[in-house]
């Protein structure tokens, strides 16, 4: 339990918590640590922090301070890739280790802040981060809390998974099939491979090698099979993917055999992408939005594919709650609700 007890009378005792001090504009953080044993001349600045009381622990059989509860959160819910921060005004930081993919099982997540008295506050799903990007942060409501609470936590994740994990970035063999008459027979310079190449290096991959092709279904098919028989693992076909008659893309890429996952996105830019994979290879068909606009759907799906993630039919389909693109004259993409 805690005492609560007037700082003039707390001469000699410890603090059962940190006290924060705040100087605005400049910072915020602990001006007095938990376990710090109060003195007399502290107390004039205990005083001007607001603080006329302090608390005392008193832990009962069952009881957990606010520090130990955040730390066994963090580690109930982080997973790979993540490293944990030591306990600082009762909060734990998660930060990503690699950099990589960030994972959130928002339902999990939605299950766990429920329960009462626990915060586990994390960032977007499928946000690209740094080695040291803080993902998460948790905490405890009040200074002491019942232990079964936390146990509750560690069962869910232990049913669950993991809340939160950070997929790395593998360098992966990326090949560009570039389509069109027009290129193939040089009446215009490739556009693409230059915009591919840059987002593909990015996350870490490499452009091994790029093709250019006419509008041929028979041709595009071959070209991807051969890209694959050299080794690439990702392949991104670029163009042929309107209503036009000359855009064979699609028919291309079924007739290799590859599984169409799906054909059209609700995602503006990038309403004409295609995913599919062949022999287990993912096969990206990048529309003509990816020339002009600097974010297209591209931007959301490249990242998931180098980090090895799964995306299904169903993952393309929920994209059209915040995959209107708001066309900003200054693009700050990912700081901004596209794909959020």
């Amino acid at each position: 339990m805690l005492r609560k007890v007037k700082v003039e009378e707390a001469i000699g005792l410890a603090l059962a918590h940190d006290v924060t001090k705040v100087v605005p504009g400049v910072s915020k953080g602990p001006g007095f640590r938990r376990g710090h044993v109060i003195r007399q001349e502290d107390i004039p600045e205990l005083l001007k922090l607001g603080k006329e009381h302090v608390y005392v622990l008193e832990l009962r059989e069952g009881e957990l301070h606010e520090e130990e509860a955040a730390r066994r959160i963090s580690q109930a819910i982080g997973g790979r890739g993540i490293e944990f921060t030591e306990p600082s005004e009762g909060r734990v930081n998660l930060k990503a280790q690699v950099f990589g993919l960030l994972k959130v099982n928002k339902d999990l997540l939605r299950r766990i802040n429920s329960i009462g008295d626990i915060v586990v506050s994390t960032l977007h799903n499928l946000t690209v981060c740094q080695p040291g990007t803080t993902v998460a942060g948790t905490r405890i409501i009040p200074l002491i809390i019942d232990e079964t609470i936390i146990k509750r936590v560690e069962e869910l994740c232990q049913q669950n998974g993991r809340v939160v994990e950070v997929l790395p970035f593998r360098r992966r063999k990326v090949g560009a099939i570039i389509t069109g008459n027009e290129v193939f027979k040089g009446r215009i310079e490739d556009g693409f491979g230059p915009i591919i190449r840059r987002k593909v290096k990015q996350l870490g991959s490499v452009l091994e090698h790029k093709v250019i092709v006419p509008d041929d279904a028979e041709v595009i098919a071959r070209a991807m099979k051969e890209l694959i028989c050299k080794g690439v693992e990702v392949v991104i076909i670029c163009g042929g993917l309107s209503v036009d008659p000359d855009d064979v893309t699609v028919e291309g890429v079924r007739g290799a055999g590859a599984r169409i996952i799906s054909y059209g996105a609700p995602v503006l830019p990038g309403s004409m992408f295609l995913y599919a994979v062949y022999q287990g290879v993912p096969i990206l068909g990048a529309p003509a939005c990816v020339l002009y606009n600097p974010t297209t759907i591209l931007d959301l799906i490249l990242p998931r594919v180098l980090a090895g993630d799964q995306v299904s039919r169903e993952d393309i389909i929920d994209l059209g709650h915040g995959g209107l693109c708001l066309g900003c004259r200054r693009c700050s993409f990912p700081v901004c609700p596209f794909g959020k």
